[in-house]
């Protein structure tokens, strides 16, 4: 994903917000909200989730393009885009031996 689609996204959750700190919070939103805007308004779909403790939970959502955004969800309900970037590459399962 490009530095233009990134803050297209931090402008639409964070709004003016963004203005004054480019970091704190820049990137959250309710789930729910989070949800609607990366599927709907990016064209994104999660491909992958996985467990960071028992109340957070680390999705990889990606675009037909090869962009991927890495959204950290807590068990309270907020989202959180926490990484972007581009050419993401599906791999198969790896071999154990």
């Amino acid at each position: 994903m490009d530095m233009k689609a990134f803050f297209l996204i931090a402008g639409l959750l964070c709004g003016p917000a963004m203005a004054n700190s480019p970091i704190a919070e820049v990137l959250c939103a309710p789930s729910d909200q989070m949800k609607q805007r990366l599927t709907q308004q990016l064209g994104t779909t999660r491909r992958a989730t996985g467990l960071r403790s028992p109340e957070e939970m680390m999705e990889i959502w990606t675009d037909a393009r090869g962009g991927w955004t890495m959204v950290l969800t807590y068990a309270s309900g907020r989202s959180c885009i926490v990484a972007m970037g581009d050419y993401w590459n599906e791999e198969g399962p790896s071999d154990p031996t």
